[in-house]
């Protein structure tokens, strides 16, 4: 893939990831009453679910990250989180009605292998306690090889999980020591090999690129060792430098160009795409066969708070410090402090601090750009039965303002639609963002860049 360097220039400008419409940025304080007449609409009828668990302790800080999570050594903490954990899904799981299943769950953080097996243990029978799991429920969990255990694995096991994602970011032990995260080749190896025997199916492996001392080329033998451990998915994500909210990230004074990253991307996309992978977009790969590539040719392909997600119409239940739910046209946000999502769960009430009630306008919107970026393309007749609305009337503004990215080559207007391109894959935040109400007035500094 060739790509014009000044392009890569005039594109390379902060924008949402949009795993939500709004963005999380638009969230504004919300009253626990408003949450709790949302809870309860849902026990007029059941309702596919799809939980989300945020496990935020990690032992120590890898400096690039952006996580929400507490750095500490002391075990004690994982058993009384989870504790509070139990109080916040008592309270949330009465309100559901009883027939609704879970079609999905996933434990992000964080370190979710932080949590003693015995502990992932008590977790697995308390989501099963007050909820009712559907026979073939999607489990996935984030695992940090440097701490996992084969005890681990059979908890996770037990639980129901099968799809894990391991953080790598890149193997290259100066880009390892810069980032402050040691994690050689073998102990990876050793990881997918106990996931492997342990009954686990599906295998992600998480990079990142824009780090300190990534070359093109240090980066392609990254991902030639990661092939050799022939993964189901990959996710290549884009480093987001965003110091003035994560402080640690201040340590790093010299990062890869924005033409660096770009031939870092595109190697990366001719690379694994042709070993099998599909360029899903938005940093996402994953093999011809897999349930994700199958979704994107089916138009099924959803995207939400954990990425891409083949779990479409589900409401989202979140739980844990600063996780995010979703359902009946609200989002709402816990805590993002562990003394104020404790407190608040000890006052009895709902740790929701803020969210954010979507318009008809928004749900249109978050639709439409959901399907163009799961899809890479728009189809204004499909379009058209799923919103409710003549596409090129109530967007007609939006459509007109394209011109300049067709032009660029990162789309292609039809008189049916519109599609992406190869080049439009790696800049769809920019494509995207065009469709967003709320962009004009937002601050640019609350988004990384798009490359």
């Amino acid at each position: 893939m060739r790509v014009d360097l000044d392009l890569i220039r005039k594109y390379n400008v902060p924008a949402p990831r949009y795993t939500s419409y709004p963005p999380a940025t638009h969230f504004k304080p919300i009253s626990e009453d408003l949450i709790l007449e949302r809870l309860d609409r849902q026990q007029e009828k059941p309702r596919p679910l799809s939980l989300y668990f945020h496990l935020p302790f990690c032992r120590a800080l890898c400096w690039f990250c952006g996580c929400t999570n507490i750095i500490t050594t002391q075990q004690i903490q994982s058993a009384r989180y989870l504790e509070y954990l139990e109080c916040e899904i008592e309270m949330v799981a009465r309100r559901i009605h009883p027939e609704s299943q879970v079609v999905q769950i996933h434990l992000g953080g964080g370190t979710p292998t932080f949590f003693l097996p015995e502990e992932l243990h008590a977790l697995g029978r308390i989501i099963r306690k007050h909820f009712k799991l559907a026979a073939n429920f999607e489990g996935s969990v984030e695992i940090d090889p440097r701490q996992l255990t084969p005890d681990h694995v059979t908890a996770l096991r037990d639980a129901g999980f099968r799809r894990a994602s391991l953080g790598v970011q890149d193997f290259d032990p100066s880009v390892q020591a810069a980032i402050h995260r040691i994690q050689p080749y073998e102990q990876t190896s050793a990881t997918v090999d106990w996931l492997r025997a342990g009954g686990f199916d599906s295998i992600n492996i998480d990079l990142i690129y824009g780090l300190p001392f990534q070359k093109p080329q240090s980066f392609e033998n990254t991902l030639d060792a990661v092939l050799t451990l022939q993964p189901d998915r990959l996710a290549v994500f884009n480093y987001a430098h965003v110091p003035w909210m994560k402080p640690a990230q201040t340590i790093f004074k010299v990062l890869p160009t924005p033409e660096e990253k770009m031939e870092i991307l595109a190697r990366t996309v001719e690379k694994l795409t042709s070993h099998g992978h599909v360029y899903i977009g938005m940093d996402h790969f994953a093999r011809t066969d897999d349930e994700l590539a199958v979704a994107q040719r089916t138009g099924t392909l959803q995207r939400n708070f954990q990425g891409y997600s083949t779990c479409g119409q589900v409401d989202i239940h979140a739980f844990g410090m600063s996780a995010i739910s979703q359902a009946n046209g609200t989002y709402w946000q816990n805590h993002k402090d562990l003394p104020g999502y404790y407190a608040a769960l000890d006052a009895n009430t709902l740790p929701v601090v803020k969210g954010y009630v979507l318009t008809e306008d928004d749900l249109l919107r978050r639709q439409l750009i959901n399907r163009l970026m799961c899809d890479m393309r728009l189809d204004f007749s499909n379009l058209r039965r799923m919103l409710g609305v003549e596409v090129r009337e109530y967007f007609g503004k939006e459509l007109a303002s394209l011109d300049d990215l067709a032009a660029d080559g990162l789309l292609e207007l039809r008189d049916d639609g519109l599609l992406v391109t190869p080049l439009g894959r790696l800049l769809v935040r920019n494509i995207a963002v065009r469709f967003d109400a709320y962009a004009s007035g937002r601050k640019s500094a609350q988004f990384s860049k798009a490359i």
